[in-house]
């Protein structure tokens, strides 16, 4: 069964960096397409970043800039490094997986996805 699992997430000052990571049981990460999503509290799921399985990678406005999504398929994980955070990113972090995603838009909905991760908590604080 294939189990995507988050990590990297934490307590930290706000204009602090952390990448998270997501890692993959049976599942080859250069085969799929790839989003990160948060969810704030009382808010709805967004997508943050999303790579394709060819590499193409995209960042809404809200975070383009600070936010950098990767594949290191040696070690077969996709991260997502934040930089300059702020208190409204703090959530929860997730990552979703989807079979030969070549097309960004294959990867915008949550619901989407073939495979979702359970997430991963950021607290920024002021």
């Amino acid at each position: 069964q294939v189990r995507l699992v988050e990590s990297g997430g934490g307590l930290v000052q706000a204009g602090g960096s952390l990448r998270l990571s997501c890692a993959a049981s049976t599942l080859t990460f250069s085969n799929y397409g790839v989003g990160w999503f948060r969810q704030a509290p009382g808010k709805q799921r967004e997508l943050v970043a999303a790579i394709t399985m060819g590499g193409g990678t995209y960042y809404p406005d809200s975070v383009k800039g600070r936010v950098t999504i990767s594949r290191d398929d040696a070690n077969n994980t996709v991260d997502l490094r934040i930089d300059n955070l702020k208190v409204e990113d703090t959530g929860a972090y997730s990552c979703a997986a989807t079979y030969k995603a070549i097309r960004l838009a294959s990867l915008i909905r949550w619901e989407g996805h073939n495979y979702r991760g359970q997430g991963t908590q950021i607290t920024v604080s002021s």
